[in-house]
């Protein structure tokens, strides 16, 4: 079974090799993609060696909590984040690079690269996010005597029957993955249903919400409302992570509360950057002025768009509302405990398929679900009459995030103990042992 899977991998990566070589989140890194690395890429010696694994830079934000925590229980080891996306690994390179000792583009899925990774980067435990089961990769590190560990772990109910079926085909990868933590028990019982053991599956939490909250900065804030060429007083609107489709209808929004609240910028943060001048364009064709916030917006737009990385946690906290996209599409949702931790009322649509968990935690605390535009336009315009209404949401929204922490060190309690089980010619000692 497992050779099926290997020959199809194979034969898929030939039939899909144009396309990731072209396409924008997946055109980089080639070479490591393939499982080589260029000299003095990887990190020498330390122990344990982690390897943590998230597909793009919001799962490696979600990830990067724990990094703290496996260096204060382990000083000596060396811990290496891998991504799949070009926007992944500029956020590893750049705004992590400070808490890891490497950065590189995880391997396809292909016997061959998955085990020229594993020997080059020697892992102690491989950690894997959300649903990142990769078989070839799982088989590759087990067979290194590496121990591997799903964290944060989510499957869609409405894949089950799929999962089901291709374990059934290729063998089932989970049984060589020696620890599931999973965000909620709804989620512990959907992979027990696909065949992990029991004495593996533990429910801890999701350590995204452990990565939320930042601590603010006054003067930070400051320059950044003066790069978006924000009035010190004007109230802001932000539209975060928006997708194809729903600019058009928060345009259209901004314009009819600008009747009432001629004074309100709006903020649009696409989910990706490269869409930044098509946005633009969007709100120049709807009568809006506009600009960019890498050009700091020279001509004051009304409408500004970041089209920066890395700066919408921070373009939170200066909303005085938050809408969320990827809500009006069928995508499935957004993050909408990052600017419920920036202490901002936070509203988003129908379509949060993606993120039950954080509507479940957020809804009546300082989240408000939305029906369509025409019903986010009416709530926001009574909202902006009531600014202590407002302040009062988001100062519920903030403590209902910092209830829900703590992931983070549950997980690594757990990784501990797994690291502390390695065979002889790996085993490590505890931090109490080594002292």
């Amino acid at each position: 079974m497992r050779l099926l899977y290997v020959l199809a991998s194979y034969l898929l990566f030939v039939v899909l090799l144009p396309i990731l070589c072209l396409h924008r989140k997946t055109r980089n890194g080639l070479f490591q993609r393939l499982g080589f690395y260029p000299p003095g890429r990887l990190p020498e010696g330390g122990s344990p060696r982690v390897w943590l694994h998230g597909a793009s830079a919001g799962d490696l934000l979600a990830l990067s909590p724990m990094i703290g925590q496996l260096r204060a229980r382990f000083p000596n080891a060396k811990i290496i984040l891998s991504t799949t996306t070009n926007t992944g690994y500029m956020m590893a390179s750049e705004r992590l690079a400070t808490q890891i000792d490497a950065a590189v583009y995880a391997p396809y899925d292909i016997w061959g690269a998955t085990r020229r990774a594993v020997r080059a980067i020697k892992p102690d435990l491989l950690v894997l996010e959300y649903t990142e089961i990769w078989p070839n990769l799982i088989r590759a590190a087990k067979r290194s005597g590496c121990r591997v560990a799903l964290t944060n772990g989510r499957f869609s109910p409405a894949r089950l029957g799929r999962y089901r079926t291709l374990f059934s085909l290729i063998g089932n990868p989970l049984a060589d993955i020696d620890l599931f933590l999973m965000r909620e028990d709804e989620e512990a019982e959907r992979v027990l249903g696909l065949g992990a053991s029991l004495e593996r599956v533990w429910v801890t939490g999701n350590t995204k919400f452990d990565a939320l909250a930042a601590p603010a900065h006054a003067h930070e804030d400051a320059d950044l409302r003066r790069a978006l060429a924000i009035p010190h007083k004007a109230p802001v609107l932000i539209a975060g992570s928006t997708h194809e489709g729903e600019e058009e209808q928060l345009l259209d929004v901004y314009k009819r509360l600008l009747k009432d609240y001629p004074e309100l910028r709006l903020v649009i943060a696409p989910r990706y950057i490269d869409r930044a001048g098509r946005i633009v364009a969007l709100a120049q064709q709807a009568g809006l002025s506009a600009g960019l916030r890498s050009q700091e917006n020279p001509f004051g737009g009304r409408v500004v768009v970041l089209d920066t990385i890395g700066e919408l946690s921070r373009a939170y906290r200066l909303a005085t509302a938050v809408f969320v996209g990827g809500s009006f599409t069928t995508r499935g949702g957004q993050n909408i405990l990052e600017p419920a931790a920036q202490g901002r009322p936070v509203l988003f649509g129908p379509h949060m398929e993606n993120f039950h968990d954080s509507v479940q935690v957020l809804v009546g605390r300082g989240g408000i679900q939305v029906n369509d535009p025409d019903h986010l336009y009416r709530l926001l315009a009574e909202l902006l009459s009531r600014p202590d209404t407002l302040a009062d949401l988001g100062e519920l929204a903030k403590a209902t995030v910092l209830q829900v922490s703590g992931a983070s060190s549950r997980n690594v309690d757990h990784f501990e103990r797994l690291l502390t089980t390695l065979p002889p010619t790996r085993a490590l000692l505890t931090p109490r042992e080594a002292s």
